[in-house]
């Protein structure tokens, strides 16, 4: 067993294969979904059915950090075929973490789900790209499979990121009964998940819901750290979410020359990002109680300090 196996035990196998069923449906509803896109490009180009993977674009970072409005942003380019958090992708990735997947049969799932998407798009020829927070926890896998990829990384302040993530239902301990899933078949609720500590998995499902988020943020946000710092000057970058928001043209600036964007592309990319949010920064600082900073502080402030942030 690796040592990210023994840090998050596998499912039941019963469980997982209806995960991995759901997965499968999924990727059929993600082609649907692309193919009746009423953003579709036209028109189509005649490299449109190339199912070549020309140096993926994969958007990493903890949930609630900004990784939708960054890949929204990253769709806007030309030369992009984006796709928002595929569904078997999605569920593969705990199979790749966990190591009961063997490289072969992970890098086989990966292209193949991703080749797919890109055909269905009618986007052959360009440079698919995913947002997937999963993919925090896969970089080397994903580096070493494609090697021609690019990794672009948002960090936001791990406070504001679990105030907008305890809003969601998805760690909420008042959806541990409701029997709704997530995208990657993952029931709503307490529960540990693939990616918490093996030594605090009771832990988990005991703290409030604004610490599990936290926590989710902490190590979503490390592992993407710890993946990104392995990889080759050129292939990562690291956007901060609150300079996108503050100064989003820059951003765009900086994104759009590491991604060699075209010149439309990098026109695209600043009127995109000119959408930030400012209200989205610091709203911690009115919703968080005294005892809540504490609990949250607590849990993630050593990589708070470490990334700036406290």
């Amino acid at each position: 067993m690796t040592a990210q196996a023994a840090a998050a035990p596998q499912t039941p196998d019963l469980t997982w294969r209806r995960a991995m069923r759901l997965g499968v449906l999924g990727l059929a509803s993600d082609i649907r979904d692309r193919r009746h896109d009423p953003a579709l490009r036209n028109p189509v180009s005649a490299r449109a059915l190339d199912p070549r993977l020309h140096r993926p674009v994969f958007v990493i970072g903890a949930p609630r950090s900004g990784t939708t409005f960054l890949g929204s942003c990253l769709g806007r380019l030309p030369e992009i075929s984006y796709h928002f958090e595929p569904r078997l992708t999605k569920a593969a990735a705990r199979c790749m973490y966990d190591g009961s997947w063997s490289r072969r049969r992970g890098a086989a799932v990966f292209r193949l789900s991703y080749s797919a998407l890109l055909l269905a798009a009618l986007d052959g020829g360009r440079r698919f790209s995913e947002k997937n927070p999963e993919n925090s926890f896969l970089v080397p896998f994903l580096a070493a499979e494609f090697p021609g990829a690019q990794f672009i990384h948002i960090v936001r302040d791990g406070r504001d990121a679990a105030v907008s993530h305890a809003e969601k239902p998805w760690l909420a301990a008042a959806s541990a009964a409701s029997g709704q899933r997530g995208m990657a078949g993952q029931l709503h609720g307490p529960q540990a998940r693939w990616w918490v500590e093996s030594p605090r998995r009771e832990e988990f499902a005991q703290v409030p819901d604004i610490v599990r988020a936290a926590w989710c943020w902490r190590r979503f946000t490390e592992a993407a750290l710890d993946g990104v710092s392995r990889l080759p000057p050129g292939r990562a970058a690291e956007i901060r979410y609150e300079a996108m928001v503050s100064d989003p043209a820059g951003t765009a600036d900086m994104l759009g020359g590491f991604l060699g964007a075209s010149a439309a592309g990098r026109d695209e990319l600043r009127a995109g990002m000119g959408r930030a949010r400012p209200d989205s920064v610091g709203r911690w600082r009115a919703v968080l109680s005294d005892s809540d900073i504490t609990d949250v502080q607590t849990e993630i402030g050593p990589l708070l300090t470490r990334l700036g942030y406290a």
